[in-house]
């Protein structure tokens, strides 16, 4: 399969490529009976239906059913582009609404392999009002808590894109489909398609992975596994990891060491965490749906650990740009949605303060994800594993179930900056450290955070502060 031009398969050969043999079984759909030529009486459309039913061997643009995916059941909606070219009409309408109410009435993921151009010009509004229609069934899935999964064929534009695609909670794509909102025909004529590919919403932070063919079936299988298998308690914090490459793993005695330790590029960052901590971490969310991805400032995912799906958002020790803020918030509120615990590790300087951030909303991204921690109502567990730089970091961690490693501080501001601040000269940055009281024990003696981490014999622990409760 050309990376450029990737092949078109069938609706019927797409499920022999994800489904397990011989699980497929088709969902019955609604009759509906249409004057002449359809509700617009436009000329010649009975014969178009009849035309492309003879050449696909399907009756409509779409074929709805149960089946499983790598052992996981699901409900599959596959597009059948050859059948006018993927389009959405009355009847397309009543096969996905009927998929999506299976998909409720017997709790089961649903997953939207699409292949689309748009809505059906011989049904005119009718046809584009299918859109509100799936909307709504898309919605009311997602009340439901259970997980949409999009596949990106190629290729796929308009209303499907806007709805059946960009409105699924995890969205892979295929190498090289053509995806966005405007179709080839109707783009301007200078427009870079290189803008419109699967590659490039990537990118652009509006897919999470691009998968060729021979690992999509894998793919979608882990994808389904992790989002209706979640763990049945809050995340442990994770145990501090060795040496903090500064010769000891003891406490820091002075406000400044602990500052020195956690800035020291030789200390253990996000990823060696989530790989000690996970059996398996595979499920990447990437991107923020807005326009930006932050993949070198924030992780976030799902893993196993004992066989159970946890969720993850880690800072990676440099200023978290707005895309990653607004990448854990949709982390987040997927996995209370889900009733999947999350596990958060913080590590800033603190958040992104350059023209750019602010032009991108970083206050207003910042803001979000507080707000998804305060209301999150499945448990989150964080660890500080590094920098705790003031509300940048502070946004992330989660009100009375936080710990911290011993090569950590959290602190409403750099020692540095306060001592500016305060007008103070260099030399008293340093004692306006310790004043702050930034240092681990510092925190658990104040109730900020639970504990401290280290090797399982020396954590030290504290009560959560009076009022609050863990998750």
């Amino acid at each position: 399969m050309s990376e450029n031009r990737p092949v078109r398969l069938s609706a019927r050969q797409f499920l022999n490529l994800v489904a397990d043999p011989g699980t497929f079984a088709e969902l019955p759909h609604p009759a509906r009976e249409s004057r002449p030529d359809g509700p617009l009486g436009w000329q010649g459309y009975d014969a178009s239906r009849a035309r492309a039913a003879e050449r696909t061997g399907e009756e409509e643009s779409v074929v709805v059913g149960t089946a499983r995916v790598e052992g996981t059941a699901a409900v599959l909606i596959v597009f059948e582009f050859g059948f006018l070219g993927g389009s959405l009409g009355e009847r397309t309408g009543d096969r996905l609404e009927a998929a999506y109410a299976h998909a409720r009435g017997h709790r089961l993921p649903v997953v939207p392999l699409v292949a689309t151009g748009g809505s059906r010009m011989q049904e005119g509004m009718l046809a584009l009002s299918q859109l509100q229609r799936v909307a709504r069934q898309s919605a009311l899935t997602r009340e439901a808590g259970l997980p949409q999964i999009a596949v990106l064929r190629d290729p796929t534009t308009g209303g499907g894109w806007a709805t059946l695609g960009a409105g699924a909670d995890v969205i892979l794509a295929l190498p090289g489909a053509q995806v966005g909102f405007a179709g080839s025909r109707v783009r301007p004529p200078d427009a870079d398609p290189a803008a419109y590919t699967a590659q490039a919403q990537l990118a652009a932070g509006s897919a999470d992975a691009v998968v060729p063919p021979a690992e999509l079936k894998a793919a979608l299988g882990l994808w389904l596994r992790l989002l209706t298998n979640p763990a049945t308690a809050p995340a442990d914090p994770p145990d501090a990891l060795g040496d903090t490459g500064l010769g000891d793993t003891t406490l820091p005695g002075t406000g400044w060491q602990a500052v020195q330790r956690a800035r020291s590029p030789r200390r253990p960052r996000a990823q060696a965490y989530l790989d000690a901590w996970f059996g398996d971490r595979r499920g990447a969310l990437v991107g923020d749906r807005c326009g930006g991805a932050d993949p070198g400032g924030m992780l976030c995912g799902f893993g196993e650990r004992d066989g159970r799906t946890v969720a993850f958002a880690a800072q990676t020790g440099t200023a978290t740009r707005p895309a990653g803020y607004r990448t854990a918030t949709r982390l987040i509120r997927l996995a209370d949605r889900l009733g999947i615990p999350v596990l958060t590790l913080v590590d800033t300087p603190g958040a992104a303060n350059d023209a750019e951030a602010e032009r991108q909303g970083v206050g207003a991204a910042i803001a979000e994800l507080f707000g998804a921690v305060a209301s999150a109502r499945t448990p989150i567990t964080t660890l500080v594993i590094g920098e705790g730089g003031s509300g940048g970091a502070l946004a992330l961690a989660a009100p009375g179930n936080t710990w911290a490693t011993p090569d950590s501080y959290f602190s409403v501001i750099a020692p540095e900056l306060a001592a500016a601040i305060l007008k103070r000269p260099p030399e008293e940055i340093e004692a306006t450290a310790g004043q702050l009281r930034i240092r681990p024990q510092d925190l658990v003696e104040l109730g900020v955070v639970r504990g401290i981490t280290g090797h399982p014999r020396d954590r030290v622990t504290a009560p959560p502060p009076p009022g609050r409760s863990p998750g």
